[in-house]
């Protein structure tokens, strides 16, 4: 490994720490929980108004909802984009529910550094907006093959992602049918 490789995974883990800093401090939960549902933080989520058209919460800057396969941008509660079709995490490789992720860092050139492509070079993952622990992230590909737990958009929509979020946008990945369901006995309509 070179020296400039080395620097630049020094600095990979000193952001992914101070993110985890950040995230909890921000009021967020860049720590799983056994039931991602059931935290502190989906229950706030579930309190809030949804984004009409959407299953999460009028806070979020971005929405995916993992059920139907769409994403979405948002700003102060309303849709700026979307629905964009999406390919997520396949089997052992789920891409993470979670109600308060925040973008990290952004990449417009990224190179997986644990994934290759189809001719077994590092995979490229252009527009690269990452949102959660273990490099998962937004990002523009081949839409007829699951992810490695990112979420992959058209190269145009991915792009389009890359230039509306922002260091510090929350994000919000869930199963729109549980998280309606949560919202529905969150103000007592079950």
């Amino acid at each position: 490994m070179s020296r400039t490789e080395r620097l630049r995974r020094r600095r990979g883990v000193l952001v992914t720490g101070l993110v985890l800093v950040a995230g909890v401090g921000l009021g967020g939960t860049a720590i799983a929980t056994a039931d991602p549902e059931q935290s502190r933080v989906a229950k706030q989520a579930h309190a809030e108004p949804a984004v009409p058209g959407t299953p999460c919460a009028a806070s979020v800057r971005a929405c995916v909802d993992l059920e139907t396969r769409q994403a979405w941008l948002v700003r102060d509660g309303k849709v700026t984009g979307g629905p964009f079709r999406v390919t997520t995490g396949g089997e052992g490789k789920a891409t993470p529910v979670g109600h308060s992720f925040r973008v990290y860092r952004k990449e417009a050139d990224h190179r997986s550094g644990e994934f290759p492509g189809p001719d077994g070079r590092p995979a490229r993952m252009p527009w690269s907006v990452f949102f959660a622990d273990g490099g998962i992230a937004f990002h523009g590909g081949d839409l007829s093959r699951e992810s490695a737990g990112c979420v992959k958009l058209g190269a145009r929509d991915a792009k389009r992602f890359f230039e509306t979020l922002q260091v510090g946008d929350k994000v919000q990945v869930v199963n729109g049918s549980v998280e309606r369901r949560h919202r529905a006995e969150a103000r007592g309509r079950v």
